[in-house]
């Protein structure tokens, strides 16, 4: 197995090399919009099983929003079920033989972690306006403003440390009790894989959903005037 710091090339676009993260993220992505597109067409007032099945996913996201944060769910229900969808799909694909997860790569966790960081921003800005989201780094007084810029970058780089760790170390794990002990023995490994895969992505997903929260309510609690659209 190659090491994460050094990534599968697969062939170079001009002076970019495509890596197999990079294939396998296209192809992640491709899934998830076409499997959207087709499930989201023809809904109706009376809903089909396929309907219910996606209003009562769209349901959970929305309760599990409202329980963790407290917060309307509408603004976030995209990015952060996308944002699930997609880590959990990711993780998943290192059940299919010869595939490694992007997950499991510094790139693929290094640019999901700058995502949330950015969201945070635009979220932040959106809800409590420039003003408040300012205000927020000067909380509780402006002599904490280093700390609490520091705190936004250490927060966010926890999470891609934590994302990358834990499914690399479950790779890792899988393919070498494969090697020494063959096929059938790691498939209990293989089911805990799975179960890790579905924790991370929830782990991470509410992670984000409280950073972005917490930052547009300490926006809006300094700048009143402001209110969550």
């Amino acid at each position: 197995m190659m090491s994460p710091l050094d990534p599968n090339v697969l062939f170079q676009l001009g002076p970019l090399a495509i890596t197999q993260a990079i294939v396998t993220t296209w192809v992640i992505m491709l899934l998830l919009v076409g499997s959207a597109f087709f499930l989201t067409r023809q809904l109706t007032l009376l809903p089909s099983k396929r309907q219910a099945a996606i209003e009562l996913i769209v349901t959970t996201l929305d309760t599990q929003i409202n329980e963790t944060t407290g917060a309307s769910p509408a603004p976030y229900r995209s990015f952060i079920g996308t944002l699930f969808l997609f880590i959990l799909v990711a993780n998943w694909s290192s059940l299919i033989p010869g595939v490694e997860p992007p997950t499991a790569g510094l790139e693929t966790d290094a640019a999901l972690a700058i995502l949330v960081f950015v969201s945070v921003i635009w979220f932040g800005v959106k809800g409590s306006g420039p003003l408040g989201y300012l205000k927020s780094f000067a909380a509780p007084n402006p002599v904490m403003i280093p700390l609490n810029i520091l705190q936004s970058l250490t927060r966010v780089f926890s999470m891609f440390v934590r994302l990358f760790g834990n499914v690399m170390s479950g790779v890792f794990v899988v393919g070498i009790v494969a090697s020494l002990a063959g096929l059938l023995v790691p498939i209990p490994l293989m089911a805990l894989d799975v179960l890790t895969g579905l924790v991370q992505a929830y782990i991470f997903a509410v992670l984000a959903m409280v950073f972005i929260t917490s930052t547009v309510e300490d926006g809006q609690r300094l700048n009143p005037k402001r209110q969550e659209k």
